[in-house]
């Protein structure tokens, strides 16, 4: 039996797992500390069509907000204090602004927001009527 376990002990010596003495589970290194911040990262899409599977992407951003607003979104400051102000809560940039004119024309475009923020997973679409109604959004997270 010992000649196993010298056997085994030279063999993890040779292959670089030489353990020193007095270490395992009890010795082992404390864990790294955790963020003091909730993960928050998104990837926005704006798609042409009412279906964000099979429309073609027009334009994609990333967002980041924690800790500190990021990614390649035109404005990822506005775009995170809006969410935070909004509790995560993306149809509030939605809504059209009032007084804005558009046409009824029919042609779709989606916007979508997959990823986590706050620490909770977030898959959000809108489909908005068309491009004009998009741009007359009150919202900066999909603004670009």
């Amino acid at each position: 039996m010992r000649y196993i376990a010298r056997g085994l002990a030279l063999a993890g010596i040779s292959l670089g797992l030489a353990v020193a003495p007095g270490t395992g589970s009890a010795g082992a290194a404390p864990q790294e500390a955790r963020s003091l911040y909730a993960p928050s990262a998104l990837v926005l899409t704006v798609t042409a069509g009412d279906d964000a599977l099979s429309g073609t992407i027009l334009r994609a951003v990333t967002l980041g907000c924690a800790p500190s607003a990021s990614g390649t979104h035109p404005a990822p400051r506005a775009a995170c204090a809006e969410l935070r102000a909004e509790q995560g809560r993306f149809d509030a940039g939605t809504t059209t602004a009032p007084g804005v004119s558009c046409t009824r024309q029919w042609d779709p475009v989606t916007v979508t927001a997959d990823g986590v923020f706050d620490g909770k997973r977030v898959s959000y679409t809108h489909v908005f009527g068309n491009t004009c109604l998009q741009g007359a959004s009150t919202g900066v997270v999909f603004d670009f």
